[in-house]
Order: structure tokens, then C-alpha cells, then sequence
């Protein structure tokens, strides 16, 4: 029994000690990162649209662009409101 006792307490010491220099750690980068001065990263360009393609000239070719843009959809590249919003503009051409 003292044995286990003795493992058991050493694994206590070891783990607080190393609690003790995680926590050391961390507060010296948060105060290392507070020291220096923010940077204002650039904001990103906002995305262009893609560019109007050709009003298409018989249902089939409509049919092949909603094709077209659910591919993407599922792929996430669109998002619904983006999807929504070219699919309108296609029936309606």
C-alpha cells in the first residue's frame, strides 16, 4: 500500500507542477501580446460578383445554369441568399 501512495503522490506533484507552468506560460505571452500595440489588419476586399452571363436563349440553357448553381450551392461556394438571388434572375430572363 505505501507504494501506491507514493505513485499517487508523485502524480499529484508532477501534474500541479506542471498546472503551475502552463499557467506561468500563459500569462506571460498575454502579457508579452498586451505589451505590444495592436495591428489593424486590413479588411478584405469584398468578393466581385461574378460577371452577367449571356441571357440564355432556350429553356434548356436555363436549365444548365440551375444546374450549374446548385452544383455550387452544394459545394458551398453560394450560399442560399446567393443561390436565391441567381436563380431569380434567371428564370426571369
Amino acid at each position: 500500500m505505501p507504494g501506491l501512495l507514493r505513485g499517487v503522490a508523485r502524480t499529484a506533484v508532477v501534474a500541479g507542477t506542471a498546472t503551475a507552468v502552463s499557467n506561468r506560460v500563459s500569462r506571460r505571452q498575454a502579457g508579452r501580446w498586451a505589451q505590444q500595440e495592436p495591428v489593424a489588419a486590413p479588411a478584405p476586399a469584398p468578393a466581385a460578383p461574378p460577371p452577367p452571363a449571356a441571357a440564355p436563349t432556350s429553356m434548356e440553357a436555363k436549365l444548365d445554369q440551375l444546374k450549374d448553381l446548385a452544383t455550387l450551392k452544394e459545394q458551398g461556394v453560394l450560399t442560399e441568399e446567393e443561390f436565391a438571388a441567381q436563380k431569380a434572375r434567371i428564370l426571369s430572363s
